[in-house]
């Protein structure tokens, strides 16, 4: 008996045997979008931009699904008004929400262009096991903000609760209108996210939010920074699932022990991770940060991520695009890394495996 729990020990330490950790939901890779500030002029997300996320051409000159996963956001609209607390002079109010939503349905771009490379894909590749999902980015309440707009006559004050919430699920009912109206055959709204890193400005209405977003058949989605104040508390905060970021990536002093430190909270708290990087992963840049994103690699690897957990990637702008188009090997190697792994994730068995309900 002894001797078959020790070999029963081993077993549970070979990655094929390894015992479920982390946690997984109905998105297996979900790429972070910004998109919608006039600031972002250098890119738009149009079909071309879109493609080397939503499908890979590997070694063996086969193609092969990506991202099952979307999440579109933005911060700021680049005119002065910020989306979500810090990131510019001024609040932004009804109007530039509305704005934002209008971005998002624009001809050409962002979701439409999206669903319509999807289409022109499956013409090519073998259906997916999935839809491809979005989730859309909610627009914060600033606290104590007074002149947001008003709702059916009625002017909102941000010092109030109940005005916040309304002007939330105003947001929320805006937006489905819009995307019910599209009638996106390839796309799949999953869930609204709270761009909100930290529970500071959301506390006492993150609750509400999720029970509103739910009672529409959708979830509630957060990526908190590392040691946020409440990253750990998700589920209590009412959010369906979350994504710890690592923070690792962006600062040389910080070492790769964080990656060893994010993997166990991530563990521990049972959520998924997320993967990081900008521009600054290409070989070219000045102090590029290219072993920093190998780190992350290695450390997932090492740790079962690629195959227990769902996976949010931060890559700036359009960093992921760069690296695959870039002229430099050493680029496009990275690329290569990091889309072998995900495509990989999208093998009907694995697919199955990784996703839940």
């Amino acid at each position: 008996m002894r001797y078959l729990v020790i070999i029963l020990n081993l077993l549970f330490c070979l990655p094929g045997f390894a015992q479920e950790k982390f946690n997984r939901t109905d998105i297996v890779d979900l790429a972070l979008i910004y998109h919608g500030g006039v600031h972002r002029a250098s890119y738009e997300w149009k079909k071309e931009l879109f493609e080397p996320y939503v499908s890979y051409t590997n070694k063996q000159n086969q193609q092969k699904w990506l991202f099952d996963g979307f999440l579109f956001l933005e911060f700021k609209d680049g005119k002065g008004r910020n989306y979500a607390p810090g990131y510019d002079k001024l609040n932004a109010r009804k109007p530039e929400w509305t704005w934002l939503i209008d971005r998002h349905f624009e001809k050409g771009i962002a979701f439409d262009a999206l669903n319509g490379l999807i289409a022109e894909k499956k013409k090519v590749i073998k259906a997916p096991p999935f839809k491809h999902k979005v989730v859309m980015g909610l627009p914060s309440a600033i606290h104590k903000q007074l002149d947001w707009g008003d709702i059916n006559g009625k002017a909102l004050d941000f010092h109030k609760k109940e005005d916040r919430l309304a002007a939330i699920e105003w947001y929320v009912d805006e937006f489905l209108a819009r995307f019910k109206k599209e009638n996106y055959k390839n796309l799949q709204l999953t869930g609204f996210y709270w761009v909100d890193e930290d529970d500071r400005d959301g506390k006492g209405i993150t609750q509400e939010v999720g029970d509103y977003v739910r009672a529409k058949g959708l979830k509630f989605y957060w990526i908190p920074y590392w040691n946020a104040s409440g990253n750990t508390k998700w589920k209590e905060m009412g959010f369906d699932f979350a994504w710890q970021q690592p923070n690792h990536f962006f600062n040389a002093t910080i070492p790769d022990s964080r990656l060893q430190e994010t993997c166990d909270l991530a563990n521990s708290a049972h959520m998924g991770l997320e993967m990081e990087f900008d521009e600054s992963a290409l070989a070219g840049v000045k102090d590029s940060k290219r072993n920093r994103f190998i780190a992350y690699l290695e450390a997932f690897k090492r740790n079962g991520v690629f195959d227990q957990s769902s996976i949010a990637y931060y890559q700036g702008g359009s960093a992921f695009a760069q690296l695959l188009r870039s002229k430099d090997p050493k680029d496009n190697e990275l690329y290569h890394m990091l889309a072998d792994l995900i495509a990989k994730r999208k093998e009907k068995k694995v697919f199955k495996k990784l996703k839940t309900k």
